[in-house]
């Protein structure tokens, strides 16, 4: 039997960071993978659905050339070619994780792994066998998948969920999007700027609702512009999917009138669900709660010697938590003294166009908390950048405790938006205030600057608005 410090089982953003960090305090490290290196999130999440979204972006380009004065032919999308350039850049990166394993000299095992007891993993193959890999400490990272919603039964052919949505055959003439959260929103952006006709369909009272309000209204705003039609406070009820066009039957939450939408096909966007079952938990007697495993603040499960990060834990199901604490735990495994992670200090990024970027607590939550509050906010129309590269649309918005200047939230809406967002996140992680981000010279002419006018508008300050 294979014997190891550390075993990891999953190689997603969390179980490969892991593996990586083990190896680099000196343990031996073997991580156990049943399909490509890196996980969903390499080989179909974050790193493709930019690849889609990109060239969508691209063919927005090139469909308002005018609008920079550039004079071009007609140009259509090449629906099959956007689709392999996708999978070509995701099959990239799952190499290039090869390439980190080789350099870090950790053992991938290949094959379907499940916990054992006595620091124990079974990992049967494709041929059917099963061998057994014994590791001092056991690190958990199996992720997520789509969550199917029982009265919308996911069948890959007219009900689909996001791996099937970034390697259609063919591209729909019309598309049905349950559920407005990043992955819906993104889909939605790509189809539609292909020639797609797409409705979203939105359980909560408007589109990506755990943003703050005014970046739901703006992203509303916009993606009407774009031809998409958006329903909220309503519920897919069930889809007809017998005849050759999807019948999806919607229900309104309030006045519970009901409407037949007609699609080629439906994505089910509604959330994911973690990978925790048939992977030996019950085995072992590790405990889990509404469908996570419980941790403590370094991950350790109930059972000593097994571990659990990522998408399988409580907290945001999101690759730059799941490698933070794929970190934490390996360090505290190694005797090292790591801080806890601070959840409340987390950027939620969604890349449709435009972008999405927030840390912190909305307008809305910190009133709920009971902080008086200072609220700044600058729209891109006033930013003479936004303005030149023509993307003069959605603006920053920042919110202080009127008392003391703490960073409470920070949330934008624009073009490049999840390229700023990290000066939020580490001036709250350094404790910074409001009048210390006023005070702090942003270069002359940039997008990021808007987050000093803002801060400077939440203390009447403001310059250029």
């Amino acid at each position: 039997m294979a014997q190891y410090d550390v075993v990891v089982l999953g190689s997603g953003p969390g179980g490969y960071p892991a593996a990586i960090r083990a190896s680099q305090l000196g343990m031996k490290v073997a991580i156990i993978e049943k399909e490509n290196l890196g996980g969903i999130c390499l080989n179909w999440g974050c790193i493709p659905t930019k690849a889609l979204l990109k060239s969508a972006q691209v063919f927005q380009y090139i469909q308002h050339a005018a609008d920079y004065g550039i004079t071009v032919g007609k140009s259509s999308a090449d629906f099959d070619a956007i689709i392999k350039r996708s999978r070509g850049v995701a099959n990239g990166m799952s190499k290039g994780i090869e390439f980190l394993m080789k350099k870090n000299k950790i053992d991938v095992i290949k094959g379907y792994g499940k916990v054992k007891p006595g620091k124990k993993v079974e990992v049967t193959g494709d041929d059917g066998k099963a061998t057994m890999v014994e590791g001092k400490h056991i690190i958990i990272a199996t992720g997520a998948r789509a969550r199917e919603l029982p009265n919308v039964p996911i069948d890959g052919e007219k009900v689909i969920e996001y791996r099937k949505a970034m390697s259609l055959e063919k591209q729909p003439e019309s598309m049905l999007v349950i559920g407005s959260g990043a992955i819906g929103v993104e889909f939605a952006y790509v189809y539609a700027s292909m020639g797609t006709k797409v409705t979203i369909v939105e359980y909560m009272p408007r589109i990506v609702p755990v943003e703050d309000a005014d970046v739901s209204k703006e992203l509303e705003k916009q993606y009407k512009k774009m031809g998409i039609e958006i329903i909220t406070n309503a519920a897919v009820q069930s889809v007809d999917t017998k005849g050759k066009i999807c019948k999806s039957t919607i229900k309104g939450n309030k006045d519970g009138k009901e409407q037949v939408i007609e699609t080629d096909v439906v994505l089910s966007a509604a959330g994911i669900a973690s990978n925790i079952e048939n992977i030996g938990l019950e085995d072992v007697g590790i405990a889990t709660d509404k469908g996570k495993i419980l941790v403590n603040d370094f991950y350790e499960t109930n059972m000593p010697g097994y571990y659990a990060i990522g998408d399988v834990v409580p907290g945001q199901a999101l690759a730059h938590v799941a490698t933070a604490e794929a970190i934490i735990c390996t360090e505290k495994i190694a005797g090292h003294h790591p801080q806890p992670l601070n959840y409340g200090n987390i950027p939620g990024c969604t890349y449709c166009t435009p972008e999405i970027a927030s840390v912190g607590l909305t307008e809305e939550q910190a009133k709920e908390k009971g902080y008086e509050i200072k609220v700044g906010k600058f729209p891109f129309s006033a930013s003479g950048k936004a303005s030149a590269a023509g993307a003069k649309e959605g603006f920053v918005k920042v919110i202080f405790d009127a008392k003391y200047g703490e960073w409470l939230g920070c949330h934008m809406i624009g073009t490049n938006v999840t390229e700023m967002i990290a000066e939020a996140v580490v001036a709250r992680k350094l404790e910074t205030t409001g009048m210390e981000i006023v005070k702090s010279v942003h270069p002359h002419p940039t997008m990021s600057e808007a987050i000093m006018e803002a801060a400077a508008a939440a203390y009447d300050e403001v310059i250029h608005l």
